[in-house]
């Protein structure tokens, strides 16, 4: 009897077998994808700078750390979706996700709301094809909250009537006048990488003046996207004969008649009312406060239209002249569920921003980005990997 339980003993105190290889290689991949998951749905996340829409803020190739836990992180609204990647599989055209299930999205409580003047991460609402959190992801600076008043005379952006702080480093357009073109050497001596010259490499320049001032009309030359410090320097060249700013008339159409959408069942809305603006002379604009109403005149339709139809939540919405109905019922009045904020990128004229498509709601809002961990300068072929990297602005911090 004495022996049974001896045995009974060691054979519970007998190891279990390990598991094979693969089996616990499958088990660290999924456990590492679901922290990974974890951790950037509610933390922190990695965004690449893939335009000069924010410089000199943020550059072509700079690498940030964004976080979710400033405004408060989103429940995922898509419950079917590949860690990692974004719309779709690396190098393929495979969706990454299914929209199969899709779930009412909720903000976490966050440290603070959205501030004037500073850098956000949101998802670019035109992409009405897809779900919201799979829509893409865009940087620009929150230059007006919900129940401002926005309004830009002449390049200066006013908010509720008062001139807004310039971000250090904004970018505007410049026609040079030279009758050469510009070589690339030239303009990394006085680091200015975003420019248009039909005919580089010290040839005959052939970009004419664009028809923004009609004095300017005729003269040769090329347009940079710089701040003024630089355009400057770059006068100092013995070829150029002078530095111009550009100012977008008439000829530049703006929100709302220049509301871009994309997927073939979405279009652009021509609004009845004129409005003329452009991206230098705009406005003014009141961004829409959650539970505040509004009389839907025609003008208030034109403005606000896109946003009751694709970003409330409202189903069955018939828009015509004059009038909305929601669900059969017309309303003449309409009281907003949610923000908008508007979104304006530092180099101010080479963003596609809300001075194009208009508001983005709240809960397109991701995150605010910290500080840059790695940046690899794109726009210079001829360097190699080393002294590409752009060592001086690592952590630097996001202003």
């Amino acid at each position: 009897m004495l022996d049974f339980f001896k045995k009974k003993k060691q054979e519970e105190k007998e190891p279990k077998p390990k598991k094979g290889f693969f089996r616990e290689l499958i088990n660290d991949i999924l456990f590492a994808l679901i922290a990974v998951t974890i951790i950037r749905g509610l933390f922190i996340e990695a965004y690449a700078i893939p335009t000069g829409s924010m410089e000199n803020s943020m550059l072509i190739g700079d690498h940030l750390f964004v976080s979710k836990v400033h405004y408060g992180a989103r429940t995922p609204k898509t419950l079917f979706q590949f860690p990692l990647a974004h719309q779709k599989f690396w190098g393929t055209e495979i969706p990454s996700y299914s929209d199969i299930v899709q779930l009412p999205v909720y903000r976490l409580p966050g440290f603070r709301k959205v501030r004037r003047g500073e850098p956000v991460v949101f998802n670019y609402p035109p992409d009405l094809d897809f779900p919201l959190d799979i829509k893409t992801f865009y940087v620009k600076r929150c230059v007006a909250i919900p129940g401002d008043e926005f309004e830009i005379r002449n390049k200066q952006i006013y908010i509720n009537g008062e001139a807004s702080e310039n971000p250090p480093g904004m970018q505007t357009s410049y026609f040079v006048e030279s009758d050469r073109g510009v070589h690339s050497r030239f303009m990394r001596e006085v680091n200015i990488t975003d420019y248009d010259d039909d005919s580089p490499n010290n040839d005959y320049a052939t970009t004419a003046m664009p028809n923004y001032r009609p004095e300017g009309k005729g003269k040769l030359g090329f347009i940079i996207k710089s701040d003024q410090a630089r355009a400057d320097q770059l006068a100092k060249f013995n070829f150029i004969k002078g530095i111009e700013e550009i100012f977008y008339d008439s000829l530049d159409v703006a929100f709302p008649e220049a509301q871009l959408f994309q997927g073939s069942e979405h279009t652009g809305y021509d609004p009845i009312t004129e409005f003329n603006w452009t991206r230098d002379n705009f406005g003014p604009l009141k961004m829409p406060a959650k539970g505040e109403t509004i009389q839907l005149t025609q003008r208030n339709i034109d403005l606000y239209r896109t946003v009751i139809e694709h970003f409330e939540g409202n189903d069955n919405v018939v828009v015509s002249p004059g009038e909305i109905s929601i669900d059969g019922e017309k309303i003449t009045e309409y009281t907003f569920k949610q923000g908008y904020y508007f979104m304006v990128g530092d180099n101010r004229h080479n963003s596609a921003d809300s001075r194009t498509w208009g508001f983005v709601p709240a809960d397109h809002i991701v995150g605010k980005p910290l500080f840059v961990f790695w940046s690899v300068d794109r726009t210079d072929p001829d360097g190699g990997f080393f002294s590409n990297i752009r060592f001086n602005r690592m952590f630097d911090l996001i202003k």
